[in-house]
């Protein structure tokens, strides 16, 4: 029934201990979720979203997971968090009331709503712990089954380290491919596609994968009836149940309140995800939720009479209560001690981690209040800032919005007094503080960040007969990365068997091996997510999505989990994956579009590079695998049978990211552009040039970051003139690119003519090269707009075309 310890048999009372303490750990937990809500309806707290309900199988699924093991989960699981040594009471109140300091609240130092859990893969200054040495969980996102195709990744990652045995660093990640990746989700969420497209995915793969589904019947106010079909997830996926004729997954069902069958059950689904690297799901039904969904609301509003006096019967607490009565583990008068001290214990921790987050912020409202009425005596505005003042001081638990809103309202009224110089470099301070405490960490800010490479150039052979089609500087250059780097895997629709759709990958499956150079289905979401979860266990995943276009299918994987992945965990957690696609040009609205502004400003924390060529493209990839960040490499959809140059150093030269590279200067106009329509700009330029305008051309290579050294400021220093051409519709990336321009790098004071764009129309690109061309911008549609900018600075030298 429990888990033996060091192969002995355990004694009634071992027994019992273990038994007393899960029970401890429950009614903890419990007590947590009921006082918790309180705090939300008293004000101390925002919002809650809490575990009861759920305690009971958390315990038992919390037994057999070992080190190295890693949770990907629901914001349901506090009690598995604290079964496995994870969470404490103080943690539970930190998170609550999004205390900043990640010692206090390590699940994300206040930047996620409580029942987000986490736990730290990274050392202080960015490198990997040992994470077989300790119980993982990746960060928890809310949007419902987003955590679905990250945990394949995780799971997959075991059956690498299973077959490959060369990787660095391999014992500090696995131990020879012995560890589950456990998920969890609620029943409702599982209508949604991206749990049926990890379930598939998992039982084609074969992966070492345990879902639990806490089932209690409702998706907040809605029933099962309106989410699922027969009312029940696990008869609906019976059809993936494997036999001994074909694979599939393991199905268990087992009732949430009943805490011996859910151990035997957990027992056995383990057993069979460890050894055998299969797939398991285990389906937790009859499981209540004794405060509704969340503290928004009351689950009295849509639950008849007769479903609330059935959970207050079944609930597991209730009847784990029971059961130790029955077999005389302990009497009901014990058990009500244990209750009434663990009540006690869980009221002391909530007091002590609100003294600990609020202590600080009194402590510099009290720091203000001080300086502010140091100043006001000699101050003209005397008494409004005494006002101020005082306001201040009657919060009696202020918030830091409170206290530097006081500050700055404060500032106004000493801005021509010297006493306000005190005041402003206080608030500066204060500032400087407090934004890093929500903002930083969106990047990497370890010593491998995408700054720490330095630019390195491809080197060429005397004999200019050695041009190939870009599609073979790409394939060479990936033999070299994959024999470079042992932990370097690519998967993607096509990318095994022939090579890729674009044969960039020709022959590297055959010569690497399925488990390096692999297949997958059609399904975006999970191969983004397989390439998370196989980061995030030290692995250099390269995630293939055939199509630009198709990166919408994952445009929330890759915006809510990856972008943010750093940022949520305040840098404790990395997943440096590398997305490839390819994109803008060619013909047609599905394979043709180049939507970089929903793209850049969906993942803010991924850098997203857009080589003009595969030379580029390829020197791209060699600095990201010397990085420790995600990014995206979106390759010219057009630009595999071109003809490049023939590098001799493959795998060594590099790209810099967020560094431009001027193509051609000039001195009449600044060009600024990306991709494929880059060759458009520079045959423009070509005829303009016999028009007598000099044109500056630059290319951006990457968008996220762009231009760190503010190169096109310089430019546009010299020309006084800016265009920004890009495929994109209007106000999309172009948008971005100008504002960066204008704004960040204060190009404005350079200008003489106003800051153009040029880009395709708002439609998707029609099909065919006469959609080409009559949708995206032409070298003729170049050519007349610069040429227009040039004869309204100068009609006499340019006169007017139409």
């Amino acid at each position: 029934m429990i888990k033996e310890k060091n192969n002995a048999t355990l004694t009634f009372e071992d027994f019992k201990t273990e038994v007393l303490n899960d029970y401890k750990i429950a009614v903890t937990s419990r007590e947590c979720s009921l006082l918790g809500r309180r705090e939300v309806l008293t004000g101390k707290a925002k919002f809650g979203i809490f575990g009861d309900g759920k305690e009971v199988p958390q315990l038992a699924m919390a037994k057999f997971f070992k080190d190295g093991d890693f949770r990907s989960g629901y914001y349901r699981d506090q009690t598995f968090m604290m079964a496995i040594g994870e969470f404490t009471t103080a943690n539970f109140f930190a998170g609550l009331y999004g205390n900043t300091d990640i010692k206090q609240e390590p699940m994300s130092a206040g930047r996620q709503m409580g029942g987000h859990f986490v736990t730290h893969s990274l050392n202080e200054d960015g490198s990997w712990k040992n994470l077989t040495k300790q119980k993982n969980s990746s960060s928890d996102i809310s949007p419902t089954a987003a955590q679905m195709p990250r945990l394949l990744g995780l799971a997959q990652a075991s059956k690498v380290y299973r077959k490959i045995n060369n990787i660095p660093n391999q014992s500090n990640f696995s131990n020879e491919g012995d560890e589950i990746a456990w998920g969890t989700i609620g029943n409702a969420s599982t209508s949604e596609g991206v749990f049926f497209e990890t379930i598939n995915a998992a039982g084609v793969l074969q992966v070492p994968m345990l879902i639990s589904i806490w089932d209690d019947e409702y998706g907040i106010s809605v029933h099962a009836r309106h989410q699922t079909t027969k009312e029940n997830i696990s008869e609906i996926l019976s059809g993936f149940q494997r036999d001994k004729n074909s694979n599939g997954i393991e199905i268990f069902t087992v009732k949430g309140w009943d805490y011996s069958d859910l151990i035997t059950t957990y027992e056995k689904a383990s057993k069979i995800a460890r050894e055998q690297h299969v797939p398991v799901l285990v389906h937790v039904t009859e499981l209540t939720q004794p405060q509704g969904h969340s503290s928004s609301g009351s689950h009295e509003r849509y639950k008849s009479t007769e479903r609330l006096n059935w959970e207050r019967e079944f609930d597991c607490i209730r009847q784990m209560r029971l059961w130790m009565i029955a077999i005389n583990i302990a009497s009901a008068e014990e058990l009500d001690e244990i209750d009434a001290t663990i009540k006690k214990e869980v009221l002391e921790g909530k007091k002590a981690a609100w003294n600990s987050f609020i202590a600080p912020i009194v402590a510099e409202k009290n720091e203000l209040i001080n300086i502010l009425e140091k100043i006001a005596p000699s101050s003209k505005n005397k008494e409004q800032i005494l006002r101020l003042s005082n306001s201040l001081k009657n919060i009696k638990d202020p918030l830091k919005k409170e206290i530097l809103a006081t500050a700055r309202k404060s500032l106004r009224l000493v801005v021509n007094e010297v006493q306000g110089t005190e005041l402003s470099l206080w608030i500066q301070k204060y500032t400087q503080i407090n934004q890093a405490a929500f903002s930083d960490n969106l990047y990497s800010e370890s010593k491998n960040n995408v700054f720490s490479v330095k630019e390195v150039l491809p080197d060429y052979a005397a004999d200019a007969r050695r041009d190939t089609d870009g599609r073979m500087i790409i394939r060479d250059n990936f033999d070299a990365l994959f024999a470079k780097y042992p932990e370097v895997l690519i998967f993607g629709e096509d990318s095994g068997n022939i090579g890729d759709v674009n044969q960039g990958l020709e022959g590297m499956q055959e010569k690497y091996g399925e488990t390096r150079v692999a297949d997958t289905g059609i399904r975006e979401a999970t191969i983004i997510g397989q390439g998370i979860g196989l980061a995030l266990r030290g692995l250099r995943p390269i995630a293939e999505i055939q199509y630009l276009d198709y990166l919408l299918y994952a445009i929330q994987i890759l915006s809510d989990d990856l972008a943010s992945l750093q940022y949520r965990t305040v840098g404790k957690q990395k997943a440096p994956l590398i997305i490839r696609t390819r994109g803008h040009r060619l013909e047609g609205i599905w394979h043709s579009g180049s939507p970089m502004g929903m793209i850049i400003n969906a993942i803010r924390g991924i850098h997203v590079l857009v080589p003009r060529n595969m030379t580029k493209a390829a020197g791209f990839y060699n600095t990201l695998l010397e990085c420790d960040e995600p990014a995206l490499v979106v390759e010219c959809l057009n630009g595999y049978r071109l003809k490049e140059k023939m590098p001799l150093n493959y795998g060594e030269f590099k790209t810099p990211i967020g560094v431009v590279e001027t193509i051609k200067e000039g001195s009449d106009i600044t060009l600024v552009s990306y991709g494929s329509t880059l060759r458009l700009v520079e045959q423009a330029a070509i005829e303009l040039a016999e028009t007598g305008i000099d044109c500056e051309v630059i290319d951006i290579q990457s968008l996220l970051p762009l231009d760190i050294n503010h190169d096109i400021a310089k430019s546009i220093q010299k020309t006084n003139r800016l265009l920004v051409i890009d495929e994109d519709v209007p106000g999309g990336a172009s948008a971005y690119i100008l504002q960066q321009i204008i704004e960040q790098q204060d190009a404005y004071k350079f200008l003489d003519s106003k800051p153009q764009t040029l880009s395709a129309k708002e439609h998707r690109p029609s099909y065919g090269t006469d959609g080409d061309y009559f949708s995206k911008p032409s070298i003729e549609d170049i050519y007349e707009k610069v040429y227009g900018i040039l004869s309204e600075s100068n009609p006499a030298k340019y006169p007017k075309l139409y």
